[in-house]
């Protein structure tokens, strides 16, 4: 058994303005990592043994939107809102089926 059944990356880089990529931390992606952490607190899931809801830096997906990933089943993620959040978690993280509508692909489009 590993020390967290889940664990949550949010990608909350930021380049700079201009900057020639996008980057999640102009989407909001701090303030939903820091609202996941607190509905996994709400919702008696937080802490050893259950989830953890983690800032990242770049996670390299910067054009497919704001992104964050769910260990151990390294299932990407794009997400918009508070919704969104509340979906993965309680169909990912309690139920045990990741969310088809905001997965993103698992391997870079090799085109």
């Amino acid at each position: 058994m590993t020390y967290y059944r889940h664990h949550l990356f949010f990608c909350t880089n930021k380049r700079a303005e201009g900057a020639e990529r996008p980057s999640c931390g102009h989407c909001d992606s701090a303030r939903l990592r820091t609202y996941a952490k607190a509905r996994l607190k709400e919702l008696g899931l937080a802490g050893a043994g259950k989830a953890r809801a983690n800032t990242a830096s770049c996670l390299d997906r910067c054009e497919e939107g704001p992104c964050l990933v769910v260990y151990p089943e390294s299932v990407w993620y794009t997400f918009v809102d508070e919704a969104d959040i509340d979906e993965i978690i309680e169909s990912h993280l309690i139920g045990g089926k990741p969310v088809e509508r905001l997965r993103l692909p698992d391997r870079p489009d090799k085109t």
